[in-house]
């Protein structure tokens, strides 16, 4: 496995990318109102978080301790010090409300944003054209609309939410400071250089921890999810060890990125604290001075404390807020790229009504990478109703033929035509509608057995589909599963045999009704007797339509009308069975050697 593959999956941008943060916020229009009122009872909050410490000194300074010559009756204290404890209490009960209402409203804002986020990624992917995916590993994909989306939610929830309400708090508190003793906040606002050179040398650290704990994490993935995927191979040529073995040096590099990672985070916050404790230790040394001098009031030293406290919180928040942004960043920059990958090209035309199937080729050539030809000027032409077989050697472009006229691809040069028309110029999905395929590996979607041939498409009748299911000599196995068609079949059609899973598909063909049929080996894995009563079926759907198969066992093309030999991306030679044959081309080879290994004799 390439470093390369590794690598590409955690470049990282900037821990703070401006063009990045604008097209994120575009997900917050549609709840730009309820995104206001949060931030507005965010402020609301900080008010009253201010007001607390200022409502102690007030208790402390009117009636604990009263200047000298101003005696307060023990009464009138006791009253003054219950009304403030009420305001304190009922400063308290207004902060539980409105920061339930505000982290409530940032959730419900941040799952919204997530849900549509989300759909406009997978209705993305579902545009994108076949060449994408064979670039782009599933896992690769899943991530972008899971762990990516829950990365930008915990910004808009965690920092883009309290950032303001920081940054508010912060000049309160040095306001409110300024108010109380100017000398003493210049005093504590010494510590503002030592800390801003921290945060500053803390991001720099950080950032090389968390890109070698992300480089380090796209490794394990990448490595797991191989050695699980090809887990059988592994133990075939007992190649467990050397497994275990590069794992295990994986398994040390992350967590080796990781301690160094902690290492920051654990010198940064105590080292905050340090500094807040230092700021707090110079206050009542300088301020019980004050104090005890007369210069400076008790009320005021113990709100000076809090307000220190206040001031230091945002900082000690830093560097989990600080992780959160650059997780963000990094997850919207993927999560862009895919959005902006161009999807597939479709064309504006329906099919003709009533087309009658023909398929032409014209000069193709197709490359799926550079000018690394598969197709080399590739021409025929199937009639209406023909039977056209493609055989050739592993890698000769059978497959890709196929995918062109299914329009996965587009050809580099030439023409494919359906009922004379270009198949560019034609809606695709429209296009597809008019095709059914049956492949030899054949997907089976979780969900019931009915559903599976309908495809839940709401404009197939139920009947029609257990016609199909009958047609295809399917019903029979179908009614003796548990719940017959509408028994829950595992991920894959895990817990139906190969062949049961191909005569679904055929099933689904006939469901559709459709006037080209595409069949690749598509009996390779029934057995013999369910392959003659495939066979007879086979006759019956391609009556009337134009078919296509791809071809490994040639005995089970000899009836088609047209055989098309490939070899190297060209079409060598053309003909019926009995023509080829008698050419002793390179089709009478591959039948001779076919029927020599059925004969045991290879």
């Amino acid at each position: 496995m390439s470093q390369d593959y590794f690598y590409e999956e955690e470049r990282l941008g900037k821990a703070y990318d401006a063009r990045l943060t604008r097209r994120l916020l575009r997900y917050l229009r549609p709840y730009r109102r309820l995104f206001a009122l949060t931030l507005a009872l965010g402020l609301v909050l900080m008010g009253l978080e201010l007001a607390m410490p200022y409502i102690t000194k007030l208790a402390i300074d009117l009636y604990m301790e009263p200047a000298t010559g101003a005696q307060i009756a023990r009464e009138a204290a006791l009253r003054g010090i219950g009304l403030l404890a009420l305001a304190y209490l009922g400063i308290l009960g207004a902060r539980f409300l409105l920061s339930f209402g505000q982290m409530y409203l940032s959730q419900y804002t941040g799952q919204r944003v997530m849900f549509d986020l989300r759909k406009e990624i997978f209705e993305h992917v579902l545009r994108l054209p076949a060449r994408f995916f064979d670039r782009n590993p599933v896992g690769r994909l899943v991530t972008r609309a899971t762990n990516d989306v829950v990365a930008i939610n915990e910004m808009y929830t965690s920092v883009l939410v309290n950032l303001l309400r920081d940054g508010f708090l912060l000049v309160g508190t040095v306001a409110i400071m300024f108010q109380l003793n100017a000398r003493l906040a210049l005093l504590i606002l010494l510590f503002a250089p030592a800390v801003g050179f921290t945060a500053l040398v803390f991001r720099i650290k950080a950032r090389a921890a968390y890109r070698a704990v992300r480089r380090r994490i796209a490794q394990l993935n990448a490595f797991l999810q191989e050695a699980i995927s090809g887990m059988w191979i592994i133990q075939l040529f007992n190649q467990e060890r050397r497994s275990r073995e590069q794992f295990g040096e994986i398994n040390r590099a992350k967590y080796e990125a990781d301690m160094r990672q902690l290492n920051v985070y654990a010198i940064f916050n105590p080292l905050i604290s340090l500094m807040q404790s230092l700021a707090l230790a110079l206050l009542l040394w300088y301020g019980g001075g004050g104090v005890i001098r007369g210069t400076f009031t008790l009320g005021a030293l113990v709100a000076f404390i809090n307000y220190v406290r206040m001031l230091f919180q945002p900082l000690i928040e830093l560097a989990e807020k600080y992780n959160i942004m650059q997780g963000a960043m990094a997850a919207a920059e993927k999560i862009f790229t895919l959005l902006d990958k161009p999807e597939e090209e479709h064309g504006r035309l329906e099919p003709p009504a009533g087309g009658r199937g023909e398929v032409e080729f014209r000069h193709v050539w197709f490359a799926y990478k550079d000018e690394e030809w598969v197709l080399r000027d590739i021409s025929f032409r199937v009639r209406p109703g023909e039977r056209v077989a493609l055989v050739g050697p592993t890698g000769s472009g059978k497959t890709t033929i196929i995918n062109l006229l299914l329009r996965l691809y587009e050809p580099q040069r030439g023409q494919i035509l359906i009922d004379g028309v270009d198949i560019r110029e034609l809606d695709s999905a429209a296009l597809r509608a008019r095709m059914a395929v049956v492949l030899q590996d054949v997907f089976i979607f979780s969900g019931d057995v009915l559903g599976n041939i309908r495809l839940w498409n709401e404009g197939l009748p139920a009947e029609r589909a257990i016609e199909a299911a009958k047609f295809v000599q399917a019903h029979r196995f179908i009614s003796e599963l548990p719940a017959g068609y509408e028994t829950e079949l595992g991920e894959r059609g895990a817990t139906l045999s190969v062949g049961q899973r191909q005569l679904l598909a055929f099933a689904r063909a006939v469901a559709f009704n459709p006037r080209i049929l595409i069949l690749d080996e598509a009996t390779a894995n029934i057995d013999s007797q369910t392959e003659r009563l495939i066979q007879e079926a086979l006759e019956k759907i391609m009556d009337g339509r134009t078919s296509i198969a791809i071809a490994h066992r040639l005995s089970t093309i000899r009836d088609a009308d047209k055989i098309l030999v490939l070899s190297r991306g060209r079409i060598v030679e053309q003909g019926t069975h009995e023509e080829l044959l008698r050419r002793q081309g390179l089709y009478y080879a591959l039948y001779s050697l076919q029927a020599r290994a059925a004969a045991g004799e290879v």
